[in-house]
């Protein structure tokens, strides 16, 4: 017999003959079946509960990359989809497997990344069974579908459903596979499944567009904001942006998406330079492109000024609002409204310059940047001040680069300093705001474009948290620069917690020689103390760089992050 399977990102049909004999077992049918509906790599650790299932994906052409912790796994998995537009596969064993995997399944799901974390799960029989938990109620508590396989006769089925959903949805899935069903032969009537059509883009109503053309009609200094449901519409916001007068600016997970727009106002939100803070505060209308306009990307409101319209378009209805009061919000795909509101203004005659003049293009050029403020330098000699550092990396790194961050106090600089090229030159793993994802994302990113240098932003704790990882990163022989920004705390805790020091004990650790340890894992490393001591970094870049080069930089505290300070508030 035959399975009929698509690849709706590739728009191809392809068929499968598992008939015959040594005809496969279930695990072999999902891993294969995934395979040739289009998925892009696997990441994952392997126990007994996954083996056959990761290396029937093997065999079937897809790369697989083992991590050293299943959180690690999910994670890559995360970074590679956002970076690559292909899908990313996660695999654990079942039980405890699943439950390493976890927090890397919350951030992606809070992001609505299409995943699918493959993880086997125990037999139904199997009640008193070590590795026995509520799987399902485990994925959906943090924002996961859960989807399993059911049986040989549904396995084809289940799989695409599961594949469907990741996709069409823009959901993560936990697709779970009971061991004693991965053992089943498939018989010659299991169920075939017919091409999968690729997603269909959500066109607004007339009245929708025709209220957003009205809206920006009427203003004067609007300003469109793209977040991460903008990212595949930037052509076609930008084209009504530049029709209308209108600046563009960005979330912090679409930074970059208008990169060489001289009215491009760069991050909205906590990472914005005073110029582009002040200058999306005096906009008349507000428009968020695929942009949840939140505490982080509206700085709690601050940058929305008394008088302004707020629009917010989006393919979700409950993301309509759910963060501030909107004077309108939009159902539909951001590339589908912005095309369809530029052929109304067009059609009215209507053109301004707005916010497009010849100055402001000027004050962007000089003011936009973080990198062209002056600060005081508070290096010490043997702290380095920490925007100094990243002032200075920024013009000794290639400019082809892909920038991924962890979070934490120190997260502001690699995000703000650092120059991406486009939209896929920075991956933020941030909506679950954990620590400790930074080096995974890299790895997951770096994966995903390979013709970058993957650089990762994070600080001594989340790095420390997750080092297993950099052992993938040497095995792997990638190219990763990363820059710790070691304080020798959990800065955040330090910085924004009225506490005495006695009670901060909690959260300051002696000094870690956080390069003994990296090179200890095969990575090339430096200390750096001053700018002199980047000499090693210009050496790396100019060699084969074949292991990973990690720069153990001892920053000087600048009294806490000044976006870290804002967020506090609403805590």
């Amino acid at each position: 017999m035959t399975l009929t399977t698509s690849n709706p990102q590739a728009g191809t049909a392809s068929t499968l003959d598992i008939s015959g004999p040594g005809t496969a077992n279930v695990a072999e049918l999902v891993g294969t079946t995934l395979a040739r509906l289009g998925v892009g790599h696997v990441f994952g650790v392997v126990g007994s509960g996954n083996f056959v299932v990761t290396n029937a994906l093997r065999k079937a052409g897809v790369p697989y990359t083992a991590a050293r912790h299943e959180g690690g796994a999910a994670t890559m998995a995360d970074a590679y989809g956002r970076m690559s537009g292909k899908m990313g596969i996660a695999t654990t064993h079942q039980g405890c497997g699943l439950t390493n995997a976890i927090t890397g399944i919350g951030e992606a799901a809070k992001s609505r990344t299409p995943m699918i974390l493959l993880t086997a799960d125990t037999a139904a029989s199997a009640t008193r069974s070590n590795f026995n938990i509520d799987q399902d109620a485990l994925a959906v508590s943090v924002g996961a579908v859960a989807e399993r396989v059911h049986s040989a006769e549904t396995a084809v089925a289940d799989t695409v459903r599961a594949y469907r959903t990741a996709v069409n949805q823009r959901r993560t899935v936990v697709l779970s596979l009971p061991t004693d069903i991965q053992d089943t032969r498939v018989t010659e009537d299991t169920q075939q499944t017919a091409p999968l059509a690729p997603p269909q883009r959500i066109r607004p109503t007339q009245a929708a567009i025709s209220q957003l053309t009205g809206l920006i009609q009427r203003a004067n200094r609007p300003v469109f904001v793209a977040g991460r449901g903008g990212r595949e519409a930037g052509p076609e916001i930008a084209a009504l942006a530049d029709e209308v007068g209108a600046l563009v600016a960005t979330s912090a997970v679409a930074h970059g998406l208008f990169n060489g727009d001289p009215y491009n106002l760069g991050i909205s939100g906590g990472f914005s330079s005073p110029f582009t803070a002040e200058t999306i505060s005096e906009a008349d209308l507000i428009v968020g492109w695929g942009c949840a306009l939140n505490m982080w990307t509206m700085r709690h409101g601050t940058l929305i000024g008394e008088s302004a319209t707020v629009v917010q378009v989006d393919l979700n209805d409950s993301a309509l609002g759910a963060n501030r009061p909107i004077d309108l919000g939009i159902l539909g795909d951001c590339a589908e409204t912005a095309a369809a509101v530029l052929n109304e203004v067009r059609s009215t005659g209507y053109k301004a310059s707005g916010f497009r003049t010849r100055e402001m293009a000027q004050r962007i050029a000089e003011h936009g940047r973080w990198n062209s403020v002056e600060t005081e330098d508070l290096s010490s000699g043997e702290t380095i001040d920490p925007r100094v550092l990243s002032r200075e990396l920024d013009m000794i790194l290639p400019e082809n680069r892909i920038v991924a961050v962890d979070s934490g106090n120190f997260m502001g600089y690699p995000s703000t300093y650092l120059a991406v090229p486009d939209e896929f030159g920075f991956c933020f793993t941030q909506a679950f705001q954990s620590i400790g994802l930074g080096l995974s994302t890299a790895i997951g990113a770096a994966i995903a474009r390979p013709d970058r240098l993957p650089v990762l932003g994070t600080g001594d704790g989340g790095f420390l948290m997750a080092i297993s990882e950099l052992e993938t990163a040497v095995r792997e022989c990638i190219p990763l620069v990363v820059i710790v920004y070691n304080d020798s705390a959990y800065g955040a805790e330090v910085h924004h917690f009225e506490a005495d020091d006695e009670d901060l004990e909690v959260v300051r650790f002696p000094t870690t020689d956080i390069a003994a340890i990296a090179a200890g894992y095969g990575a090339a490393t430096v200390t750096v103390r001053g700018l002199e001591d980047l000499t090693p970094v210009g050496e790396w870049l100019s060699g084969p760089r074949q292991a990973p080069l990690v720069i153990d930089a001892r920053i000087a505290s600048d009294g806490g992050a000044w976006w870290l300070a804002e967020a506090f508030k609403g805590h």
